[in-house]
């Protein structure tokens, strides 16, 4: 029997265990949300694509380096002696020097046929050019800081979207184990109107109450039965946008025990740290590289080339005798098209003042808000206190009806109101609490931080 007892006591212990593990604490869903959350791993690839953007116009710096082979066969004469000239292979019989005669008294006159109607003649020409932009008016390097602010647009948009998916998985365990904590008071609520149904079947019995009595309190148990049940069914939605956010199935998870503290944060830092804040700020650097990039119209562009090539009617034919070289450097400047390049300086600066007042604006919005929290989340510490002590107080109140109705002191209909109150209060602390979770998540998204 002892051994019975060990195996049963031991496969108790691990069925416990099994489901404790089982489990899915805060912690761990957040690892798994920052890993499978599509909407996260869409803002992660958004990342990839601006840094590859950045790469290609910083990549502007280093030139281009080309190969190109020209295939092409003619009888085109100025094609011919063309391809003749590149390859290095004219000679003066490509002139008509075969039909030149110095007794011929119309000599100037006499149409070449080696000349005028050559053969058709294959041309293979391989040729690698190398072109490096010397001077752009700054263009690439104020490009090249567009692409970067960019860049950090886009991590900040990225980490805007990590913190709002960890505020509604935080919100999410919170809010169930707020609901479980009401059902938990449901629940022994509907346990004392069973034992006032028995106790109010016994003294039907007896005859110290009436049917009435019995039927008051089963309506009362079917209105709490109802409410328990619209809390379960909260309860599984939770697990379904649980399962959402986390792109995989969640039946079961470990509710945090204590209730959401306070953040420690003074007004300076969250307005250092909002993300919206710095987002304005980086669009204002966008803004000014744009200005910069907009006067690279009032200077020249330089550019140097380098060029190598060899040619032949057959590819790679004597490459080393037919082949050539060209290096260079070009400049081109623009000195009038109108007032074009002036009127898009102006409405680039116009856009930095714009910008400029939006960040200043972020930043007021934010302080307002913050305020505003703050002073929401005072009131509802309050209101959360006092219906705390409601509670108890309703509680009490209920027990000492329940006492007087057995004594036949109070009618069933006094202790039905009773109990009233005290699911009103239940309620009322649970909506309560629910909207300080929801203040105190609201701040820590201003301060943009994991708390």
């Amino acid at each position: 029997m002892r051994k019975l007892v060990t195996i049963f006591s031991f496969a108790m212990i691990l069925n416990v265990s099994y489901l404790s593990a089982d489990a899915l604490s805060l912690n761990e869903a957040l690892d798994i949300l920052k890993n499978q959350n599509l909407e996260i791993k869409a803002a992660k690839l958004e990342v990839a694509s601006a840094n590859a953007k950045a790469d290609s116009v910083s990549g502007k710096n280093w030139g281009k380096l080309d190969f190109e082979q020209n295939i092409a066969r003619s009888n085109d004469a100025g094609n011919v002696f063309g391809f003749k000239l590149t390859s290095r292979e004219a000679n003066f019989g490509d002139f008509g020097f075969s039909e030149f005669s110095f007794t011929n008294p119309n000599i100037l006159n006499v149409q070449p046929k080696d000349l005028n109607y050559p053969d058709s003649r294959n041309f293979f020409q391989s040729k690698i050019k190398y072109e490096l932009p010397l001077f752009t008016g700054f263009a690439i390097s104020s490009y090249s800081n567009i692409m970067n602010a960019m860049k950090k647009m886009k991590t900040l948009e990225k980490e805007q979207v990590v913190n709002e998916k960890i505020y509604q998985l935080r919100k999410s365990y919170y809010d169930m184990a707020l609901l479980e904590t009401s059902i938990k008071h449901l629940q022994k609520i509907l346990n004392n109107i069973e034992t006032l149904e028995n106790t109010t079947k016994t003294m039907i019995e007896v005859g110290y109450a009436k049917h009435i009595d019995l039927l008051e309190v089963k309506a009362k148990k079917g209105n709490v039965e109802r409410l328990l049940g619209q809390m379960k069914a909260n309860e599984k939605l939770l697990y379904h946008y649980i399962s959402f956010l986390l792109n995989k199935k969640i039946n079961k998870i470990k509710t945090p025990r204590s209730e959401i503290k306070m953040p420690m944060c003074s007004d300076s830092d969250v307005l250092k740290n909002n993300l919206d804040i710095k987002k304005a700020q980086t669009g204002l650097v966008i803004k000014k590289s744009m200005v910069d990039a907009s006067k690279a119209a009032y200077y020249p562009m330089v550019g140097a080339f380098a060029e190598v090539a060899t040619a032949d009617n057959t590819f790679l034919g004597s490459a080393d005798d037919h082949k050539s070289y060209t290096v260079g450097a070009r400049l081109t400047w623009n000195l009038f098209n109108g007032g074009i390049d002036s009127a898009k300086i102006q409405e680039s600066k116009i856009q930095k003042l714009k910008m400029a007042s939006q960040v200043e604006l972020a930043r007021q919005g934010i302080a307002l808000k913050l305020a505003k929290i703050r002073t929401q989340i005072d009131s509802v510490d309050d209101e959360i206190a006092s219906l705390e002590k409601e509670l108890d107080y309703a509680n009490a109140i209920y027990k000492n009806y329940e006492g007087r109705y057995k004594e036949k002191l109070v009618s069933m209909s006094d202790v039905i109101i009773k109990q009233s109150a005290q699911i009103e209060k239940i309620l009322q602390l649970q909506r309560a609490k629910n909207k300080r979770n929801e203040k105190i998540f609201a701040l820590e998204k201003l301060l943009n931080g994991e708390k």
